[in-house]
């Protein structure tokens, strides 16, 4: 036989998008939040995975500007690149 499920409400690894003033946002449990070591004012990076997923790190901003210096070497030296892929 089927087992019963637990509703979605109560099952701590699900989460509902709830509206929040004029926007839409998640509540982390707190229990989440310790175990992340996030607080509020924290900053996510969000990566888009395959398959309709997400992935979610702390913000970095050192590994941001760092990521955007070679985002502008990448596009200046795109020629030299594509030769060299060759």
């Amino acid at each position: 036989m089927n087992k019963p499920t637990a509703k979605p409400e109560s099952d701590p690894h699900v989460l509902q998008i709830r509206k929040i003033g004029n926007s839409l946002g998640l509540i982390l449990p707190k229990e989440l939040l310790a175990r992340l070591k996030l607080q509020e004012g924290d900053k996510l990076h969000v990566i888009e995975q395959p398959e309709q997923s997400v992935k979610l790190t702390p913000f970095d901003d050192r590994h941001a500007r760092a990521m955007a210096i070679a985002r502008e070497v990448m596009q200046e030296y795109r020629d030299t690149f594509r030769a060299l892929a060759k």
